[in-house]
């Protein structure tokens, strides 16, 4: 008589290696959900990022607030995983709500350098294992 099929053991193995997968697959994909968070904060600061800029151009001093910088309230400045981004001097500060890190910031240096301004994303809450490469 020819058996045909898997035996028990055979099932349990299978069962025991995709579950290992699973350990392994499931906090990465966590970190990952919230690494694209993390940079929906950053995109929408772009506009934030301009409106400082041109600021300090035309009138060499940082902007205090949004208002000054011509932007809407920090709080009108959301997305799925910002609950606003503020201007207040040459920092633009990014708060996340809970679909990202709840409570956690990234703070946007602008820095004069000459006829450009550059950024830097080094400060803030966040922990670094979310922030973009460019910003740890």
């Amino acid at each position: 008589m020819k058996k045909t099929g898997f035996t028990l053991i055979e099932l349990m193995i299978v069962v025991a290696i995709i579950g290992i997968l699973a350990a392994i697959a499931v906090p990465a994909y966590e970190v990952y959900t919230k690494r694209a968070h993390v940079a929906e904060g950053l995109a929408l600061a772009g506009s934030a990022k301009i409106g400082l800029g041109e600021f300090y151009l035309s009138s060499n001093t940082w902007p205090s607030n949004n208002r000054s910088a011509g932007l809407p309230l920090a709080s009108s400045i959301t997305g799925t995983s910002v609950n606003s981004i503020s201007i207040g001097g040459s920092l633009i500060t990014i708060t996340y709500n809970t679909q990202a890190v709840s409570g956690e910031t990234i703070v946007l240096k602008a820095v004069d350098g000459g006829s450009v301004i550059q950024w830097t994303c080094d400060l803030g809450t966040m922990p670094n294992k979310f922030r973009p490469t460019s910003c740890k």
